[in-house]
C-alpha cells in the first residue's frame, strides 16, 4: 500500500518533466516555421508570436506581445472579422487572398487560418501565408486567365479554320471516289484528321462563351453518382472507385450538366494516371465551414463551404507542370489536347468556385470548393 502512492507520484513527476521538455521543443518548431504564427486571447491581446510574425509586422516579440491585435492592422481589417468568426462558430475559419494592411507594414495579400487551441480554449492561433499578387492570380484566377488567353483564338479558329476544313474534307471525299485502295487510305486519313481538328476547335469555342450560366439547386451526390456510373462502365472499369460522402450536405448552387462534365474530366484524368493493377480513385465530399474567397472587383466575399475531392494513387504531377496545369494545351498525354483541366477550371470559375490540387507520388488530390444554395433559395 505504501509503494503505490510513491509510484503514482513518480508517474506524475515524469509527466511533468515530459511536458516541460515538450515546451521548448514546441517553441523551437514554431520558431522554425517560415510563415507568421500569432496567438491571441479573448480580449484580442497578442500572447505569442514566432520570428516570422515579428518580421511580418516589423516589431519584436517584446513589443508585440501584450498589445492588441487591432493595433497591428488597419481599422475594419478582414483579419478582425475572421477572429470574431472563430470565437462565434468555434471552428477553424480560413480566408483566401485577404489584403492585410497595418501602420508598420505595407499591404500584403495573405491567406489566413484561425483556429481555437483545443476545446473550450480561451486562445486562438492565427497563421498567415503571404502571397504576391502573381501568386494569388495563379492560385484562384488561373482559370480566368487561361480562358481569356484563348478566347480570341477560339473565335478566330471557329471562323478561319472550320470553314476551310469543311472544304478540305469535301475535296477528299470527291477524290476518294476515283482513288485506288492506297489513295482511299490517304483520303480517309485526311477526313479523320480534319474531323479531329474540328472537334478540337469546337472544344475551344467553349472558352469564348461569356454568358452567365443558369444555376439551380443541385444535389452534388447525384452528380457524382452519374459520374461514377459513366466511369465504371467505360474508362475506369479497371479502377477501384471508393465513395466517402457526407450525406447531410445541402444543395450546390450550380449547373448540373456542367458539374457532371467537370467531375467526369477529373475522374478520367485520375483513371489514366493510376496503375493498372491496383488503381484506386476516392470521391469524397465534406462541409468546410468558414472557407471564403474574395470576389473579383471587391464585391464582397464568396462562401465556399462545399468541398468535393478526387484522389488517385497515380504517379503524381511533374513539378515543372504544376504552375501551368490549368493553362490550355498543357498535358503529359501523347494524344491529349491539354484543354480538359483548362475547361474544368473555367466552369468552376463560372460557378464562383475554386479548384486546387496537391500532388505527390501515390497521392494526387484535386479539391473543388463550391457555393451552396441558401435556405431562402438564394445563393
Amino acid at each position: 500500500m505504501i509503494g503505490s502512492p510513491l509510484r503514482y507520484r513518480g508517474n506524475v513527476s515524469a509527466k511533468r518533466r515530459l511536458r516541460a521538455a515538450a515546451q521548448p521543443e514546441a517553441a523551437a518548431i514554431l520558431a522554425a516555421l517560415d510563415f507568421p504564427v500569432i496567438m491571441i486571447d479573448r480580449t484580442g491581446a497578442v500572447r505569442f508570436v514566432n520570428p516570422a510574425a515579428e518580421q511580418f509586422f516589423g516589431s519584436g516579440a517584446a513589443a508585440l506581445c501584450g498589445g492588441a491585435l487591432a493595433d497591428l492592422v488597419a481599422p475594419h481589417s478582414p483579419l478582425l472579422a475572421l477572429v470574431d468568426s472563430v470565437w462565434r462558430v468555434g471552428n477553424t475559419v480560413s480566408e483566401y487572398d485577404i489584403l492585410l494592411e497595418g501602420p508598420r507594414f505595407a499591404g500584403r495579400l495573405v491567406t489566413i487560418q484561425g483556429a481555437l487551441i483545443g476545446e473550450g480554449a480561451d486562445a486562438i492561433v492565427l497563421t498567415l501565408h503571404e502571397r504576391s499578387m502573381a501568386e494569388m492570380m495563379d492560385r484562384h484566377m488561373t482559370h480566368r486567365n487561361a480562358a481569356r488567353s484563348i478566347t480570341g483564338m477560339a473565335a478566330m479558329l471557329a471562323h478561319e479554320v472550320k470553314n476551310p476544313l469543311s472544304g478540305i474534307r469535301g475535296a477528299a471525299q470527291l477524290l476518294e471516289r476515283d482513288a485506288d485502295p492506297a489513295g482511299r487510305e490517304l483520303t480517309q486519313m485526311i477526313c479523320d484528321e480534319t474531323d479531329r481538328i474540328v472537334s478540337l476547335v469546337d472544344r475551344m469555342e467553349a472558352f469564348s462563351d461569356h454568358r452567365p450560366i443558369e444555376r439551380e439547386a443541385v444535389n452534388i451526390h447525384e452528380v457524382l453518382e452519374r459520374v461514377r456510373k459513366a466511369a465504371q462502365s467505360g474508362f475506369a472499369r479497371h479502377v477501384r472507385l471508393i465513395e466517402e460522402y457526407d450525406p447531410s450536405l445541402p444543395p450546390v448552387h450550380g449547373h448540373r450538366d456542367l458539374l457532371v462534365q467537370v467531375f467526369l474530366n477529373l475522374v478520367k484524368n485520375a483513371a489514366e494516371a493510376v496503375p493498372k493493377l491496383d488503381g484506386e480513385i476516392v470521391l469524397s465530399t465534406a462541409y468546410r465551414h468558414g472557407l471564403r474567397l474574395a470576389r473579383p472587383g471587391g464585391e464582397g466575399r464568396q462562401h465556399l463551404p462545399l468541398m468535393v475531392s478526387v484522389t488517385d494513387n497515380g504517379g503524381g504531377i511533374p513539378d515543372d507542370l504544376r504552375p501551368h496545369l490549368f493553362e490550355p494545351f498543357v498535358t503529359t498525354k501523347r494524344k491529349g489536347t491539354g484543354l480538359g483541366l483548362a475547361l474544368v477550371a473555367k466552369v468552376i470559375g463560372d460557378h464562383g468556385g475554386v479548384i486546387e490540387f496537391d500532388s505527390q507520388p501515390r497521392r494526387t488530390v484535386f479539391r473543388v470548393f463550391l457555393p451552396l444554395v441558401a435556405q431562402d433559395g438564394a445563393a
